[in-house]
């Protein structure tokens, strides 16, 4: 979640017809044998029971609760908004229901807005390699908690992941997609061993300035090195985000807050390069809108929100830049012979109807 304002150089969206530059190029064929994967790749997932967390909506500053649900193999993640109007309000994870990208990344339909600041729940499910949930949320936010996804992965790991019966199916990137403008640009690029996120910011204050951070997401790795990583906002851009509507929730217990010449938590920063990784937290929860994991390298200099969805959307808008393919099922290994690795044929055409 973007807690500051944007300098000079901020993003602009695209648009079809606009200035805004869109690359696509000739990649690597579909699958490679340099791949390589965990123990259920080739499984969907789901949770296995229900979790329940409470928190305050970093916007509005209410109180919310959220609930995960398992879910059906196939179903995919889906919001489920309660409260509104006496009905509940199904809006699914996906890049076609994104509706706002100011600060945060807000899902709707035809009624309008019906959940923000969905980055983080998002990127905790991805993370953790979970294919099929319903998320429950009885407010217009998803709670900020400590403003990471940790207080997401102790809630999914509270309760354990289950593999389910129905194959795993990827989208994986056949050729490079670019996305860009004023020096912000957005490139997802074949990449044979799962999703890998390159993070760039480059903010004009002495405690951030330039920082880079690249990751191959895993679950191990998305709980040792991304989860814990915080929002986090300026101390000069306070007055102009709450006349505006904006961080009306946010405190010290969610946000790392950076004065002119120092952080002003207590806590201090749990990594030296926090800010940097948690803008790789975010587009790991809003390339999670692709509607199935990614096979895909994503890199993002001084981007954000905007231009995470922007290169989503044109990934999925050429049919010649991505495909469906599913893992082959793991063989049983004979006692005392070795595995026989197999190679991946694309299962479905592009499909983005």
């Amino acid at each position: 979640m973007d807690l500051h304002l944007s300098d000079k150089r901020t993003f602009i969206p695209f648009v079809a017809g606009s200035a805004a530059s869109v690359v696509a190029q000739r990649g690597h064929r579909v699958w490679d044998e340099g791949m390589s994967w965990g123990l259920h790749a080739s499984r969907q997932t789901t949770l296995r029971d229900q979790v329940t967390v409470t928190g305050i909506g970093v916007h509005s500053g209410s109180p919310v609760t959220l609930t995960l649900h398992p879910a059906e193999p196939d179903s995919g993640i889906s919001f489920l908004r309660c409260g509104i109007d006496g009905r509940d309000r199904e809006l699914k994870a996906n890049f076609r229901s994104v509706m706002a990208t100011e600060f945060a990344t807000v899902l709707g339909d035809r009624s309008g807005p019906g959940v923000s600041t969905t980055e983080h729940v998002l990127a905790a499910l991805r993370g953790l390699g979970v294919d099929n949930a319903i998320i429950e949320v009885d407010g217009a936010e998803v709670p900020i908690m400590d403003g990471s996804a940790a207080p997401f992965v102790a809630a999914i790991d509270q309760v354990g992941v289950v593999v389910q019966s129905a194959a795993r199916r990827y989208i994986q990137v056949l050729k490079p997609v670019r996305v860009g403008k004023n020096g912000c640009y957005g490139e997802l690029r074949p990449h044979v061993s799962g999703l890998r996120i390159e993070a760039e910011i480059e903010f004009d204050h002495p405690l951030v300035g330039r920082q880079q951070f690249a990751v191959d997401v895993a679950p191990d790795v998305f709980r040792r090195d991304l989860a814990r990583a915080r929002t986090f906002g300026f101390m000069r851009d306070v007055a102009k985000l709450w006349s505006a509507g904006y961080a009306l929730g946010a405190s010290f217990d969610n946000t790392v807050v950076v004065a002119d010449d120092r952080v002003l938590n207590s806590e201090g920063m749990r990594f030296p390069d926090e800010f940097v990784r948690h803008k790789a937290v975010d587009a790991i929860g809003d390339l999670a809108l692709a509607g199935a994991p990614l096979l895909g390298a994503y890199r993002s200099v001084r981007g954000g929100h905007k231009l995470n969805h922007a290169v989503l959307t044109a990934l999925m808008a050429d049919r010649s830049a991505w495909t469906y393919v599913e893992l082959p099922q793991p063989a049983r290994r004979a006692r005392g012979h070795a595995d026989l690795a197999g190679f991946a044929v694309p299962a479905y055409g592009p499909d983005i109807s």
